[in-house]
């Protein structure tokens, strides 16, 4: 029944001044393409846009015979025209400094589902091998609660040793860090950063990279409030964002059941002023060209620009 519906309201369609039609034909996928881009991550207004720009590219579309109902399903054309539309928006994000109470610095990051706390919390001294040098430290650690996913994980703890998932990542934060920081400018003190993933939904390296850069910042400004440091030695931002090609098209900032399927992910790490700290790609199935990847960095210079003006927002710059 619902195709064939479906198929009467098409041949109605034929007639650009059978408003009925056209309105019946909204009133069916209107909700369907919203709920579409509701999942990408997109506000609800974000996502009222998307539909309303996919009908209208699905109305030019079959005006002008471009439409071949041999290629699938209405909704899945639909669905593709919202996602091409979708594909360059990052999902919902907020950033809420001093969310941990006891941290010289702290910020809630959610991006999507996806939601991990960061804290920075300084000390008065540096590892072994910096003693005397006159230059600081910035190191980070990462773990995700039992029930960051759909089931239970054992805590790491309990088993007595981090993964080798664990240990990158946190080596990768650390990183992405320290490209930022003028060591000397903190002289001998070490902040260490912790990244505890609360909700996993895709993105959550990326995520924990975005919100520690805040975390960082607020916690080298204590210092400053407290004559410690000063200056605040961060010298730029910086941020991660994932990007894929899914489905056969580019789309930014993927959630899980995106990321899980993927032809080709990657992780982009880079800094305010355009410089590029890592790149972590991988095809999961066929290679992907150099233009595929000049293509996902675009996607994640228009992500991380979004993301250094919520960086901002936060601290107050």
């Amino acid at each position: 029944m619902q195709s064939r519906t479906t198929t009467q309201i098409l041949d109605s369609l034929r007639d650009p001044a059978n408003s009925a039609a056209w309105r019946q034909f909204d009133e069916r996928f209107r909700p369907v393409l919203a709920a579409f881009a509701r999942r990408r991550g997109l506000s609800d207004d974000d996502a009222e846009d998307v539909a309303q720009a996919a009908l209208g590219q699905f109305a030019a579309d079959y005006r002008e015979g471009r439409y071949d109902r041999t290629r699938g399903r209405l909704s899945s054309w639909l669905i593709g025209i919202a996602q091409n539309r979708a594909a360059d928006a990052l999902r919902t994000v907020s950033l809420e400094p001093g969310f941990a109470r006891h941290a010289e610095g702290s910020c809630l990051i959610r991006m999507g589902q996806t939601e991990v706390l960061c804290t920075a919390s300084v000390e008065g001294k540096v590892p072994p091998f910096l003693r005397g040098q006159g230059q600081g430290w910035v190191t980070a650690e990462y773990g995700m609660l039992p029930r960051a996913t759909h089931t239970r994980g054992d805590r790491e703890a309990a088993r007595g040793k981090q993964s080798g998932r664990t240990q990158e990542i946190q080596r990768l934060i650390g990183r992405s860090l320290r490209a930022v920081t003028d060591m000397k400018a903190m002289g001998e003190m070490s902040v260490l950063i912790d990244c505890d993933v609360l909700t996993a939904d895709g993105g959550t390296r990326c995520a924990s990279i975005t919100g520690a850069w805040v975390a960082l910042h607020l916690a080298f400004e204590h210092c400053r409030r407290m004559n410690i440091l000063t200056c605040n030695p961060l010298k730029d931002q910086v941020a991660a964002v994932s990007c894929g090609v899914w489905q056969g098209t580019p789309v930014l900032d993927l959630d899980y059941a995106e990321d899980s399927k993927a032809d080709a992910d990657a992780n982009f790490v880079l800094t305010g002023a355009g410089g590029i700290v890592e790149v972590q790609g991988t095809a999961e199935g066929a290679p992907f060209t150099e233009a595929d990847l000049n293509t996902l960095l675009g996607l994640a210079k228009t992500g991380t620009a979004a993301l250094f003006q919520k960086q901002r927002d936060a601290v107050g710059l």
